[in-house]
């Protein structure tokens, strides 16, 4: 039977071993029976540069190496792992997807983005967003001793969690205009994105038609996994407690 897996917003860290586990097992045992493989950002909880070689990492890459030898697996940059490149990707046996991607899903040409671009309320993340996004924030950072770099991204991840507090529940979500703008430039009536950690999907109306907005969960207490066939769309959790 054909079908397609989608995942995003893992958040992979060498401390947090369960959801580790978790997609070792996902990727072992299901994954590679896939026509193909998406990973829609947020992978990994902070990415300082493929020149910070770890156990971890070099685990991570290899699973998911295993499962390219199956099926095609890909990936898209979200606003934790943006630093990823070439090297790591490589390694990972992963092709790399433009922030905004059309692909024929069975027949329904569908967009596929992290989605972070999409929470438009959220002022001063997308003036961070542009700048990390350039052409020379990332290669500045990058070219920053790997220790300074740690600095740097701990006193990130303190301000944002310091700065998410203070935001209401509908600046972090997408802003449905923008939603609706996104898909009709693209032409398409599917959308697939991460980043907000709020699964569901909505129904919505694009060029007066009825389309389909699909947000993939987290993984922070569970395995989260879409799985989309020619007839069906199926957002699944899988157990930390049985890896």
């Amino acid at each position: 039977m054909a079908f397609t897996y989608f995942i995003a917003d893992l958040h992979l860290s060498a401390d947090r071993s369960d959801i580790t586990a978790c997609l070792f097992s996902f990727l072992e045992n299901e994954a590679s029976h896939a026509d193909a493989l998406y990973v829609l950002g947020d992978l990994f909880e902070v990415w300082l540069g493929d020149d910070d070689v770890t156990p971890f990492s070099e685990s991570i890459a290899a699973a998911f190496k295993a499962v390219s030898n199956h099926c095609p697996v890909y990936f898209m940059h979200g606003n934790r792992d943006f630093a990823i490149r070439q090297g790591w990707l490589h390694k990972a046996g992963m092709q790399l997807l433009d922030a905004q991607t059309v692909i024929d899903l069975y027949g329904e040409p569908t967009l596929l983005t992290h989605g972070d671009e999409l929470c438009t309320r959220d002022v001063a993340y997308q003036k961070f967003r542009k700048k990390s996004r350039s052409w020379w924030w990332p290669r500045l950072m990058l070219a920053l001793p790997l220790w300074y770099r740690r600095r740097v991204a701990r006193k990130g991840r303190q301000t944002s969690k310091s700065n998410q507090k203070n935001l209401r529940p509908e600046i972090m979500d997408v802003t449905p205009s923008e939603v609706v703008r996104v898909m009709e430039a693209h032409n398409v009536r599917q959308l697939i994105h991460g980043h907000t950690h709020r699964p569901n999907i909505h129904m919505l109306t694009v060029h007066q038609s009825s389309a389909k907005r699909i947000v993939l969960g987290d993984w922070y207490d569970q395995g989260s996994v879409l799985r989309v066939s020619p007839d069906e769309v199926d957002l699944q959790t899988r157990s930390f407690a049985s890896n």
